[in-house]
């Protein structure tokens, strides 16, 4: 029987030892019941990962796996080695498109990131008035297809009828007219600014939604002590928002990478190879010259060139992350 302070313990809610182990395990249970477990993961996750198997990873491997033949369709399959790769470093045409797709990833690194990140500074600061009218005019581009942005570009760029020709005939100047999509000089430059003008906006509306993030009072108390628009952009906005550059970094390094829209409707690789690029030149060898084998490998050559960039663009954070470390 038991005793009558363990009665009044009872009554007045103290728990035993054997019973508060069991209460425990009934709390346990109940918090376990709320997180799914690793069957129901698995029956979440497994969709997403198979459409990514069968859309990513197995195309690669089969271009990998198709590098090493020679064939124009599925009658003519020849197993040829690494003569397809041998070939690739022999053949200046590749050279070319890849000396054409750095360039027009250098120039859109600096004209659609930093571009994006002047804009966005400016829209953000709030003696800025109508920024909402400015971002959606600014992102509008985005939404249109790269096929109709070549188009609309190369009617700009005409040399009977575009608008650069009627305003320089406006103003006068119609004897310096000259077709400058012929230009090779220049040709690279021309396709750079649809390029740049397009995803100026996409850019632009993933910084500002970084920017929503920064204290308002840092920015407050920066221009109390004298800061003006520049200095708080270099010293605050920047680093505060890295993490999102980066990413932004990302996005362009792979976008112009696999550029061939805009190109193949603006130019279609002219005047001869001069804004030639590594996608268009797969498409051409592939289903123009019927060489599937050859434009498995400069599919191979695009994604390897892509990872490097990757690995290239990451160095300088990773140097910066080493550094913060070994002053700390």
């Amino acid at each position: 029987m038991p005793s009558k302070k363990s009665k009044e313990k009872l009554s007045g809610g103290v728990i035993p030892p054997e019973r508060k182990k069991g209460v425990a395990e009934v709390k346990v249970k109940k918090r376990n019941c709320m997180q799914p477990g690793k069957k129901m993961l698995v029956a979440y996750l497994a969709p997403s990962l198979i459409v990514y198997l069968l859309a990513f990873i197995l195309p690669v491997i089969l271009v990998f796996i198709m590098s090493f033949f020679k064939f124009s369709s599925i009658k003519s399959f020849t197993f040829v080695g690494f003569e397809n790769y041998r070939n690739l470093f022999r053949d200046k045409n590749i050279w070319l498109a890849l000396k054409n797709n750095l360039f027009l990833v250098f120039v859109c690194l600096i004209g659609q990131i930093g571009i994006a990140f002047i804009l966005a500074c400016l829209l953000s600061s709030r003696y800025a008035k109508g920024s909402g009218v400015y971002r959606t005019v600014i992102y509008f581009p985005v939404t249109l297809s790269a096929v109709v942005i070549g188009y609309v570009w190369q009617f700009v760029y005409d040399y009977n009828y575009g608008l650069i020709t009627w305003f320089m005939k406006a103003i006068g100047y119609g004897d310096k007219v000259t077709p400058l999509l012929a230009k090779v000089d220049t040709i690279m430059w021309l396709v750079c600014i649809p390029m740049i003008w397009q995803y100026v906006g996409f850019h632009l509306v993933i910084m500002l939604s970084a920017m929503t993030t920064i204290d308002k009072e840092i920015l407050e108390v920066a221009e109390i002590d004298g800061c003006n628009g520049f200095q708080k952009s270099r010293y605050i906005i920047f680093p505060l928002i890295k993490p999102t550059l980066v990413i932004c970094v990302f996005l362009c390094i792979s976008a112009n990478m696999k550029a061939f829209d805009h190109i193949m409707t603006l130019t279609n690789g002219g005047p001869g190879y001069a804004s030639n690029v590594l996608a268009l030149y797969a498409y051409n060898v592939s289903f123009q010259q019927l060489n599937m084998g050859y434009g498995s490998v400069v599919s191979v050559f695009i994604l390897l060139v892509t990872a490097i960039l990757f690995v290239i663009s990451r160095l300088p954070a990773a140097v910066s992350g080493r550094r913060r470390q070994n002053e700390t």
